[in-house]
């Protein structure tokens, strides 16, 4: 995804987002996901541009989007780290696998690291029960998980930033 230089370039892709992504009846929801999945985030300009497309007003789109926990308001990050701590999981170990992603990635909780670099959330269900305890990193499921492996996949990530 190549980064967004200026306003108008921002503008012109979030219109292109929802013009190419759209078919049909467009709603509040359906404009924002065209934009996150083309843009990668929901930019401010892009709630400025749905209230206008939707004759309603910034407050009703953000109302909407703030209720989707899936919506990012922010740049996404170049990598994503997720954790299941569903029942098999975390029967099998990921709250001591979770713990250590915390403590290499410098987080309280899930979210962005201070860099911007990488993201680390906890999943319910990453359907791989039987491989437990679970992660993905950058939606490459990985199983059989434990401390050092998770450790170690992040140092290999934190060697790639350029």
């Amino acid at each position: 995804m190549e980064p967004i230089t200026n306003n108008s370039d921002l503008e012109t892709q979030i219109n292109n987002a929802i013009e190419n992504n759209l078919s049909g009846r467009m709603t509040i929801l359906a404009a924002l996901l065209a934009v996150q999945d083309d843009i990668g985030y929901i930019p401010q300009k892009a709630l400025e541009i749905v209230s206008e497309l939707n004759t309603t007003t910034v407050n009703d789109v953000w109302g909407v989007a703030s209720f989707y926990p899936n919506f990012r308001f922010d740049p996404p990050t170049e990598h994503t780290i997720e954790i299941c701590w569903g029942p098999s999981c975390h029967i099998t170990g990921a709250q001591d696998i979770i713990k250590s992603c915390l403590t290499e990635l410098n987080l309280e909780t899930e979210g962005d690291t201070n860099d911007g670099f990488i993201n680390f959330k906890f999943n319910t269900c990453l359907a791989a029960c039987a491989q437990s305890p679970v992660g993905s990193v950058d939606h490459k499921i990985i199983g059989r998980l434990n401390k050092k492996k998770i450790i170690d996949l992040i140092n290999n990530l934190k060697s790639q930033k350029k």
